[in-house]
């Protein structure tokens, strides 16, 4: 059996992949390679020939990523901080964007033993899973209303319990159900969210478009639908002193800040850039939110707490 250049085969698959309008298409053709072969991308020069049938089947994995087919589904995961999330039909794929989100997250729970994370919106589990790898004394809860996206978050908990990681408790259903999350009213250290808030009709990539589920990307015309609420439902699982990181589109470093700001019982709004410098995720903090009824002095933490301002 004949034997053949492996670099030449990655010069041609990129070009396969650019003519195809895919992003990255070196990566993506280095990619396939090293989950072809088993192996890191960085080790893909300890490889200098591969046999022709190796080639044939590199090339098909390369036409169904020149299809547009997103390149997480054909390998099957993505690497996520500590994690690897496994990935396909039916559930968001997560992106390295988000890593900045988790990497403030654990810093601002630096301090704080066993912590109690929320993560609203979970999909895949990426941030919740994340979070529980960086710090296994951690309770997280990772909560998701799709049923195909809660299936991949099931299959990604279970495999990082399987690597010794601490379980991480699933809830499926929807965050606006105050029934959903009552016994973690005023609780929460850190609440994180990952909501669908790109503005309905924005051109997306076919990746996207074709492949991620609509109703985890598109939130309404502005793409604040479920942003609006979820703030609420955020302040009220937070503990005083707990913080909540929320991300949001590029289009929005102005308008979501200032729905948080616009809630009393929130401060220290603060919108933070991704590695590119766009507006990507912003941060607050829960305050004690006091109010004087027959000269008695009492917190704004009562009931579900689904009314803070």
């Amino acid at each position: 059996m004949s034997r053949q250049s492996l670099r030449s085969a990655i010069v041609a698959a990129t070009a396969t992949l650019e003519a195809a309008g895919v992003p990255s298409p070196a990566v993506d053709a280095e990619e396939l390679a090293a989950h072809l072969l088993g192996v890191s991308r960085t080790r893909l020069g300890l490889t200098p020939l591969v046999e022709s049938s190796w080639i044939e089947d590199y090339q098909a994995l390369v036409a169904r990523r020149a299809e547009r087919i997103p390149l997480q589904h054909i390998v099957g995961s993505v690497q996520f901080g500590q994690a690897t999330i496994a990935v396909g039909p039916g559930v968001f794929i997560p992106r390295p964007e988000t890593e900045w989100l988790v990497d403030w997250a654990l810093k601002a729970i630096a301090d704080i033993r066993s912590p109690i994370v929320v993560d609203l919106c979970a999909g895949s589990g990426a941030i919740a899973l994340g979070i529980s790898a960086a710090r296994p004394d951690a309770r997280v809860i990772a909560v998701e209303k799709s049923y195909r996206a809660l299936a991949w978050a099931r299959r990604n908990v279970v495999t990082h319990v399987d690597r010794g990681g601490t379980p991480v408790e699933l809830r499926g259903g929807d965050i606006l159900d105050p029934r959903l999350l009552s016994d973690l009213d005023a609780s929460a250290d850190l609440v994180t969210a990952n909501p669908p808030y790109v503005p309905d009709g924005t051109v997306v990539e076919p990746e996207v478009g074709e492949h991620d589920p609509a109703e985890a990307v598109f939130g309404g015309p502005d793409g604040l639908a479920l942003i609006r609420p979820l703030i609420s439902v955020a302040a009220g699982l937070l503990t005083v002193g707990g913080v909540l990181a929320i991300e949001h589109d590029d289009t929005q470093g102005e308008s979501v800040p200032a729905l948080l700001r616009n809630r009393r019982v929130l401060t220290d709004v603060v919108d933070h850039p991704d590695l590119t410098g766009r507006p990507r995720f912003v941060t607050a903090t829960r305050v004690r939110m006091a109010s004087t009824t027959n000269n008695t002095t009492i917190s704004g933490m009562t009931g579900t707490g689904r009314t803070a301002q």
